[in-house]
């Protein structure tokens, strides 16, 4: 069964309340990424040796990632192994077919023409994170094009494999909004 994606104006505005909450949102991200350890150390083991703060950045990427998938309800069981391996082999075949390596200018529109992502409105965020934000606030941290294109893709196979362990509501969140009938 596949999961319907989750609207675009609810996943900005869950990440946005990430953001938004600063220092209150660690301990919600401890225990997020606790939840899913063995995604975090497929994360960790993965991505490149990056300076402390744009490791901290990847890992805050992450969480809210996590958070997003258990903010809209349903049930969410734990990546596995399996998951993780078909969720990176999905994701390096789907690369290849798009040609996103070398990552240029045009990467954020060459990942968007791939249809078949998972969640493709929480990736979307993700790659206006890294890529397409040209106002960064005080304390944002910039990563180099290589950085975020290895970040993004971590992220992009995190997706994939949480989307796999989630099922979605029967009447999910965003079908029924407060206040409606």
């Amino acid at each position: 069964m596949t999961n319907p994606p989750i609207p675009r104006e609810l996943v900005h505005r869950l990440s946005e309340a990430c953001a938004e909450a600063g220092m209150s949102f660690q301990p919600i991200a401890k225990r997020s990424l606790e939840n899913q350890s063995r995604l975090v150390r497929f994360f960790k083991a993965n991505l490149p040796v990056m300076a402390a703060q744009p490791g901290e950045v990847s890992l805050y990427l992450l969480a809210v990632v996590v958070r997003i998938f258990e903010q809209c309800g349903g049930k969410l069981d734990r990546v596995g192994e399996p998951e993780i391996q078909r969720a990176t082999a999905k994701v390096h075949a789907a690369a290849g077919r798009a040609g996103l390596m070398p990552a240029g200018d045009d990467f954020p529109n060459r990942v968007r023409s791939v249809v078949d992502r998972a969640q493709p409105h929480i990736l979307d965020e993700a790659l206006h994170a890294l890529f397409e934000r040209e106002e960064r606030k005080d304390q944002e941290i910039d990563m180099d094009r290589e950085q975020s294109t290895l970040v993004f893709l971590m992220l992009w196979a995190a997706t994939e494999a949480m989307d796999s362990v989630w099922r979605s509501p029967t009447r999910p969140v965003w079908d029924n909004p407060p206040g409606g009938t």
